[in-house]
């Protein structure tokens, strides 16, 4: 009994030191003690800690992910969307108005150009043509004749001779007038012209533009280059030790200039050589929209080796402590001392297959977590609040 009474004197004596001691820190004194205990898996926040942490709450979804191939290249073009244009006789640049980067539409012109050549071609073929016209009258004339016994047939064969080398030089003339852009049809004696319009052979953007007015142009040089990107490929380097695991038709993703945006493609060609870094190059076509690619452009490349549905989170909501990979989920809400907190669970899962975006993510120990809310964004600030507790965690 005087034992009982002792333990009871003392506890009494203990809480009264206590409350001596703080003086206006025992109510502080008393929440701590009252306070519960959290499980190690928990880290609890307020609202404004939330907040400032840039949570994000987010699910599970399921995407289509492989082994991934990372790889780098370039943006380009096909070949029939891209040209350069150069006049084949030559001659002066009489007026240009266009600058890199307009744009310009299939048979608009891009130059007209000057050249007495022009002026000798036409009236030869207009010559030609004219001479044509009477030998084919008197090659059908003597061809009657001869029918008829009238005209021998060495006569024949010259008249045929002659015509038949008449319509070669009406026919060689012709398309020398196509080359420099003039239509034998519509030319006339009344039409003869020194200038010709030098015109685009695609819809496109102009890449370069190399004349200037009064610049003398030979037949070798490039005056403009046009490129239509509206249907753009990718030309990918893979290693050589990699060249099996790429098949046409397989998906790309892709990024350019450093940035967030993930663009799409996918194989349609694939090279039949190594090149001399022992790589080979792998052609893949743009399916998406991408207004902000250009041709030229450097790509970072994830090439899909396969096509599997399973469970993925952002990247960044797998966090990595102690060797291990974690997440967050919603655990629940709650009240203490008259604020709202929110309790978030950290759970262990295996990483599979890693992309730029997405983590491919498997739950152990059995956890179902397909209808649970999962921190998506700031995950890493809530493993700092949880090796930090007292700091960020209350």
């Amino acid at each position: 009994m005087n034992k009982a009474i002792v333990n009871i004197s003392l506890v009494l004596c203990a809480s009264a030191f206590l409350t001596v001691s703080c003086g206006n820190g025992s109510v502080k004194a008393t929440e701590a003690i009252i306070k519960e205990t959290l499980p190690e898996e928990i880290v609890e926040l307020r609202a404004d800690q939330i907040k400032l942490a840039g949570v994000e709450m987010g699910s599970v979804q399921t995407r289509s992910m492989g082994n991934i191939l990372k790889v780098n290249g370039y943006v380009s073009v096909a070949p029939q969307n891209q040209a350069t244009v150069s006049m084949p006789t030559g001659g002066f640049i009489k007026s240009t108005s266009l600058f890199p980067g307009n744009s310009v539409s299939k048979g608009q012109t891009l130059a007209v150009v000057e050249n007495q050549d022009f002026v000798d071609i036409q009236r030869d073929y207009l010559e030609a043509r004219n001479k044509l016209t009477y030998a084919e009258a008197e090659f059908k004339r003597h061809t009657d004749l001869y029918n008829e016994d009238v005209y021998s047939e060495k006569n024949l064969q010259q008249v045929t001779v002659e015509y038949r080398n008449l319509k070669a030089d009406v026919k060689s003339l012709e398309q020398k007038l196509i080359m420099i852009g003039i239509t034998p049809s519509q030319l006339t004696e009344d039409n003869i012209s020194s200038t010709v319009n030098l015109v685009s052979p695609i819809n496109g953007f102009l890449k370069s533009v190399n004349v200037n007015i009064g610049k003398y142009v030979s037949p070798t040089d490039v005056l403009f280059e046009i490129v239509n990107s509206s249907q753009l490929f990718l030309d990918l380097s893979v290693f050589e030790k990699d060249a099996g695991k790429v098949l046409k038709g397989q998906n790309i993703r892709f990024f350019i200039n450093n940035e967030t945006e993930e663009h799409h493609a996918v194989i349609s060609h694939i090279g039949r050589s190594v090149n001399g870094d022992k790589t080979l190059t792998v052609y893949g076509q743009v399916t998406s929209s991408c207004t902000n690619i250009l041709p030229g452009m450097y790509v970072n490349a994830l090439i899909e080796e396969s096509a599997d549905s399973v469970p993925v989170l952002p990247s960044e909501a797998v966090v990595s402590f102690d060797d291990k990979e974690y997440i967050f989920i919603f655990e629940k809400d709650k009240e203490e001392a008259g604020q709202p907190f929110t309790e978030y669970r950290m759970i262990e899962v295996e990483k599979g297959v890693s992309g730029k975006e997405y983590t491919q993510i498997k739950v152990l120990n059995g956890i179902k977590i397909e209808n649970s809310k999962v921190v998506v964004k700031g995950a890493y600030n809530l493993l700092s609040a949880k090796k930090n507790a007292g700091e960020m965690a209350c």
